[in-house]
């Protein structure tokens, strides 16, 4: 065989790197939800406006994402079924239902060499501020992972043994006590910085937002077509816990607070 045989050869593959182990582990948790997908176009006109004062006046930028935790987390504080998690199959599910609203923020890091996904659960956010919520988005976003104390667990699961580290992320995925710290009561991810309009995901909670790029498009104001920068703002939520009527609802308030920021 010729050196550029061999190179045509496909290899016989290897283990998963053990830094995605963790998503592995999330997928399959994820396998009971059912999932029903929904979409809206926001026009962030307000909200770039305020973070180009703030930008000015305060030296801070806000991250897009910053605006849609603070939101669905007021959103979502007036909806407590959406605010809940599930468990188990159709025979004997379980609903736990909770006094606050964590949000799971799903951000792109390079975690010893390797590219993957790591979730951030900012707390609290039926009440909190927008310069609270980008201050623990930096605090993440511009950390070491390696050495941050929020990824610890994800660490320790990837020094396990494959069939230790499962049974382990298992155990937590499974306790709704657990569920909100670990990976919020809903998740935002987005893809914005990117040519992607619009995705859907399913986040681990009853409802995950995918935030698209903002792009400007003709709208109509006071029955004249005029350019605003407009988001694509998609909704997964868990059909087990609500129905589309809700989640409507929800979608629908979150746009309305964007839009009225």
């Amino acid at each position: 065989m010729t050196d550029e045989e061999a190179s045509r050869v496909p290899d016989e593959g290897g283990p998963l790197p053990r830094q995605r182990r963790h998503t592995l582990f999330f997928l399959e948790a994820v396998r009971d939800f059912a999932p029903v997908f929904l979409d809206t176009e926001v026009d962030m006109s307000r909200v770039l406006a305020h973070r180009a004062a703030a930008a000015e006046r305060e030296g801070v930028r806000y991250a897009v994402s910053a605006y849609v935790l603070r939101a669905a987390g007021r959103v979502l504080a007036a909806h407590p079924d959406a605010n809940a998690a599930i468990q188990g199959g159709p025979r004997r599910p379980r609903v736990a239902h909770y006094p606050f609203v964590n949000g799971k923020l799903a951000l792109d890091r390079t975690l010893e060499g390797r590219r993957v996904v790591l979730g951030t659960v900012v707390p609290d956010l039926q009440d909190a501020e927008l310069s609270t919520v980008q201050k623990h988005i930096d605090r993440v976003r511009d950390g070491d992972p390696e050495e941050l104390a929020d990824f610890e667990g994800i660490r320790r699961l990837h020094r396990l043994p494959w069939a230790e580290g499962r049974r382990t992320f298992r155990k937590a995925a499974g306790s709704l006590a657990l569920r909100p710290h670990l990976t919020g009561t809903f998740s935002v991810t987005s893809l914005g910085h990117r040519a992607v309009d619009s995705f859907h995901s399913v986040g681990g909670t009853t409802t995950t937002f995918g935030v698209g790029r903002i792009l400007d498009r003709p709208v109509v104001r006071d029955g004249q077509v005029v350019i605003a920068p407009v988001l694509r703002l998609s909704l997964a939520f868990d059909h087990r816990a609500i129905d589309g009527a809700e989640a409507a609802d929800v979608l629908t308030e979150v746009k309305e607070a964007l839009e009225s920021v």
